[in-house]
């Protein structure tokens, strides 16, 4: 049913790879040549131009296999008046047989272009198996019979392309809402219209009320509300001030913004987004790929099967080899319909296309079929602390220079140029807190960063580093005497002879804790894995009720312990945000990135994306995933379920060319409106 014509490489599946087996091997020179801003630039031009062709194909495909499903419909049903007007005998029952044969032509027209593909790739499909039985039903004097298996099969494709055709509208929806143009503020302050692509960071740009964020970007003045729902699925506006992010796409709902453009167009979150969904529809499932790789097998085997079983019938038992409802060739045509792979070959892309599509609705990227299909295992997750099931903007409570009697404001400018390079969760506080004090931006030489432990480099002739105690070398120093309740994490800086200790609050994200509870009423096993201190780890597992935790990890030791849980038989899956957890995130069966926040490499290692902050949306992703498998068995079931049990009446009793066509159709139809219905699937509990 689904066309299996060559389309051209799938060119950000390839990027991906080609960066993953090269950073592998550390070939530095290659790795130049993939980062190199002209192999990007004819990537995406060729990666669009395949999507864009892609989406138009199956857009048309349903409307015209609807076309001449209808026109097949009706040529048969003025074949059938014509037929008792005109009986065989009249001269002229010509015009009953004219009408029969267009009927099969427009039925039948778009299996024979795909079919007579399959033959030019010396493959035999299910297109060519539809053929092949309307013109054996003609032979057999029931040609009415073979217009009716081509009408129901291209109704049954209308239907299939139209299915796939909606799973798609996540992708057009967000495409559509895209702007194309901004307001540019210009050096001399003068506003001027120019083209979103022309947008880059550094920018400042107007936002009235009532239009969408042309780019992504930091509020520089202006407050307001942003209507974020294309993005993250949650229809209730955010509150956005001066310092705030703000993404492409979204709706300005009642203020002026002027924003500092921070991404260019095609680093946007909305694109980003729109390349995870194309990539996720692009990705076969693992079943998926099995019935793919045996589909040309079974369909030789479903014609040879025929071919023996008009065999058996004619030689062997005598039954005539055509003029019967009866006959070797009308039985043999009749197997030869209920064995086609038809509904089989859709079981699984019907399902998973839908789930990705209704995920995409709901702030949920699954990167792939696998990821649908694998999350609905899941025994067991791991969480990161930081960003994932705290805020990840925690507030600076302390920032202590010790000795106090050094120069605080030079110390300060220290710390603040070295954690500007970070993309740490605590930078962003810290460098606030620094700026706050008076501190200036220093150059930085040698810059080194430790994922998991810090960033170092050298500033007016004096190394710093900047991370945790045991990192920098610093002594233990009484603390700064916060409440013992408070999610409380430390960074501290040094050159050796001076030392900085930052202290910092984090809050609970209010849906952590539901979010954990339902977790575990689903038998699904939690673990917090934090690099933080082991206070820090103590109070936040206890406030969100998780079962276990280690803290003080390298993400090395995370990745460790994962592999550990996998090697005692548990599913697991890994949940984070940071450089510090894509190892972690690399080696879970199932990798959750929070796509808000989260880093390009916490994003890159994922296979499911949570594109605001709401740790919440786990539970729709696992339950949207269990509801995707439930339907994939279904349809596997009933789509082997309907070929076996027809096969074997055919075989043992005989059955007639229409009931063997109305069963294959019928089943084909249930599958695809199966997987449709994931369309409309939400989360049966909402967490607050």
């Amino acid at each position: 049913m689904l066309r299996h014509r060559k389309l051209p490489i799938k060119f950000l599946d390839e990027k991906n790879f080609l960066k993953r087996k090269i950073d592998a091997a550390n070939d530095t020179s290659l790795r130049r040549v993939i980062d190199h801003p002209h192999f990007h630039r004819n990537l995406s031009i060729m990666s669009d131009a395949h999507h864009e062709n892609d989406g138009h194909e199956h857009h048309d495909d349903w409307k015209k296999l609807a076309i001449l499903s209808a026109l097949s419909g009706l040529f048969g049903v003025l074949s059938l008046i014509f037929a008792q007007v005109y009986p065989p005998e009249s001269t002229q029952h010509w015009i009953s047989v004219a009408f029969i044969t267009l009927s099969c032509l427009c039925g039948g027209w778009d299996a024979l272009i795909d079919g007579w593909a399959a033959l030019l790739e010396k493959r035999i499909d299910v297109h060519l198996l539809m053929i092949v039985v309307a013109i054996g039903a003609a032979v057999v004097g029931h040609a009415e019979e073979g217009a009716l298996l081509l009408f129901l099969f291209s109704a049954a494709g209308a239907i299939e392309h139209y299915a796939m055709f909606r799973t798609r509208g996540a992708i057009d929806a967000l495409l559509e809402g895209a702007p194309k143009h901004a307001r540019l503020i210009g050096i001399d302050g003068v506003e001027s219209e120019i083209n979103v692509a022309q947008l880059t960071p550094g920018h400042r740009i107007v936002v009235l009320p009532g239009e969408l964020v042309p780019a992504d970007g930091e509020v520089e003045s202006g407050e307001s509300s942003i209507d974020e729902s294309t993005l993250s699925g949650e229809a209730k506006p955010v509150e956005k001030r001066t310092g705030d992010a703000v993404s492409s796409g979204t709706l300005n709902i009642w203020g002026r913004l002027v924003v500092r453009v921070t991404k260019a167009e095609k680093d946007s979150a909305l694109q980003r987004i729109v390349t995870l969904i194309r990539e996720a529809q692009e990705s076969k499932a693992p079943a998926q790929r099995a019935i793919d790789r045996w589909g040309d097998i079974y369909a030789i085997f479903t014609l040879s099967a025929a071919t023996v079983f008009f065999l058996v019938q004619y030689y062997i038992l005598g039954r005539p080899a055509t003029g019967t409802d009866d006959s070797a060739l009308y039985r043999a045509m009749t197997l030869l319909v209920v064995l086609s792979p038809c509904a089989l070959v859709l079981s699984v892309p019907s399902a998973i296309l839908a789930a990705i599509a209704s995920g995409a609705r709901q702030g949920i990227l699954f990167r792939g079929g696998s990821a649908v299909e694998r999350l609905a295992d899941v025994d067991y997750i791991c969480f990161d602390k930081t960003g994932t099931l705290t805020s990840g903007q925690p507030v600076v409570a302390a920032l202590e220079v010790f000795p106090d009697t050094g120069n605080r404001l030079e110390t300060l400018s220290f710390l603040l140029s070295l954690e500007s390079n970070s993309t740490h969760p605590f930078a962003y506080a810290i460098v606030k807190a620094c700026q706050a004090e008076g501190a200036q931006f220093l150059p930085v030489t040698g810059l080194s960063n430790s994922p998991g432990q810090g960033i170092a480099g050298t500033m007016n002739g004096s190394r710093w580093s900047v991370g945790s105690r045991e990192f920098v070398g610093a002594p233990i120093i009484k603390g700064a005497g916060l409440g013992s309740d408070s999610i409380i994490s430390e960074v501290w800086a040094s050159d050796g002879t001076t030392v900085v200790r930052v202290t910092l609050v984090d809050e609970i994200r209010a849906e952590s804790a539901p979010t954990l509870a339902a977790l575990h009423e689903r038998k699904i096993h939690t673990l917090m894995l934090t690099g933080d201190r082991e206070e820090a780890a103590s109070v936040a597992a206890k406030k969100v009720g998780i079962e276990n935790y280690a803290a003080a990890l390298t993400p090395e030791a995370k990745m460790q312990t994962i592999r550990k849980l996998s090697a005692e038989g548990h599913v697991v899956a890994m949940v984070g945000d940071g450089v510090n957890d894509a190892p972690g995130l690399a080696a879970a069966d199932v990798a959750i990135a929070m796509g808000s926040r989260g880093s390009d490499a916490a994003l890159e290692s994922s296979d499911v994306v949570l594109t605001d902050d709401r740790i919440g949306r786990l539970i729709g992703a696992i339950e949207l995933s269990k509801a995707a498998r439930t339907a994939i068995r279904f349809n596997i079931a009933l789509s082997i379920g309907a070929a076996l049990t027809m096969a074997l009446v055919v075989i043992f009793k005989g059955a007639p060319l229409s009931l063997g066509v109305s069963v294959h159709e019928g089943s084909t139809v249930i599958v695809c409106l199966n997987g449709l219905r994931l369309l409309s699937h939400r989360p049966k509990i909402k967490l607050t």
